[in-house]
């Protein structure tokens, strides 16, 4: 019920707050101006949340009378902010430039062998999640160029879990659609080598939102799945705080900028996740992790046609 109301308290939103929604830089200091329960709202780690009054077009007034203007580029008491570009400039695909050829690097991750594990670890039994549901639908962006590192690493777009996360997902799934949601899958098992890729492809100041190959990510033993929502009636994507893959702050699950309705959207695909035995990823709001995931080996199978 709770994020009901804040759904409904987002329709009220004039449209025009959408294009100042984000994150300034004030000297030191970080400024995310956000979208709260139908009111512009600036956030800092220094004062928390601080609801703005409107002081006339494109202006706003903070309750010890500094003022926040958009009227020619955003100003705090007149002295110039600078916008932080965190997400893509345009679309919905974060893209980076790679340390090295992309190419260079698969082969040399083709050409190199995974971490050496225990013989113990259970057999891999891989079911495809598009078999489980027809309303799962699938957005396999590194089977494109649609990824981060602006080409394919897949040959074809499967999404793919051991079989009790599998079967976890397909619950979480069915209870979403009893509030107008579906899941929409943008990775599942991933091979090591392209681990690796992403790894030695990515700089290491981004190395948060990726997995190191030598311990081998929850991805490699099909026990993490990437996904979002979408509206069973539209079959559009929900908006989300940030996009896919993105790496700033913004993909952090309890980011607090953004808008009512794309926080409340991203906690109710956390809680139905969650509630099937998923934890979501500390940096990633769509990356989340079945309990198991411990019970099974890397694997290194490629997706394959």
């Amino acid at each position: 019920m709770k994020i009901l109301i804040l759904l409904l308290a987002f329709a009220q939103v004039p449209s025009q707050w959408l294009r100042w929604i984000g994150e300034y830089q004030n000297g030191p200091e970080r400024l995310i101006v956000l979208e709260r329960e139908g009111k512009l709202t600036v956030y800092t780690k220094s004062a928390g949340y601080t609801v703005l009054t409107e002081a006339g077009p494109a202006a706003f007034r903070f309750p010890d009378g500094r003022t926040l203007s958009f009227i020619n580029g955003p100003r705090l008491n007149n002295a110039p902010l600078q916008r932080r570009q965190l997400g893509p400039e345009s679309g919905n695909v974060f893209r980076i430039t790679p340390v090295r050829p992309v190419d260079e690097l698969r082969r040399e991750a083709l050409a190199a062998k995974p971490p050496t594990e225990s013989p113990d670890l259970l057999p891999p039994d891989l079911v495809e999640l598009a078999r489980l549901d027809k309303s799962i639908h699938l957005d396999i962006r590194y089977a494109t160029t649609d990824n981060f590192l602006s080409t394919p690493l897949y040959e074809a777009a499967r999404a793919k879990l051991q079989r009790p996360a599998s079967e976890a997902l397909l619950r979480a799934h069915r209870n979403l659609k009893k509030q107008g949601y579906g899941l929409l899958i943008h990775d599942a098992y991933r091979p090591w080598y392209v681990t690796k890729i992403f790894w030695d492809a990515t700089p290491p100041d981004k190395h948060e939102f990726v997995a190191d190959p030598s311990q081998g990510s929850r991805h490699n033993r099909g026990c993490a799945v990437d996904l979002t929502l979408y509206h069973l009636k539209t079959g559009k994507p929900v908006e989300m705080v940030g996009v896919y893959d993105e790496m700033s702050e913004r993909s952090y699950p309890d980011y607090p900028g953004g808008t009512t309705a794309q926080r409340a959207t991203r906690a109710i695909l956390r809680q139905a996740m969650e509630a099937e035995g998923f934890t979501v990823f500390e940096s990633e709001w769509w990356h989340f992790d079945y309990k198991d995931w411990r019970k099974y080996a890397i694997g290194n199978v490629a997706l394959k046609r």
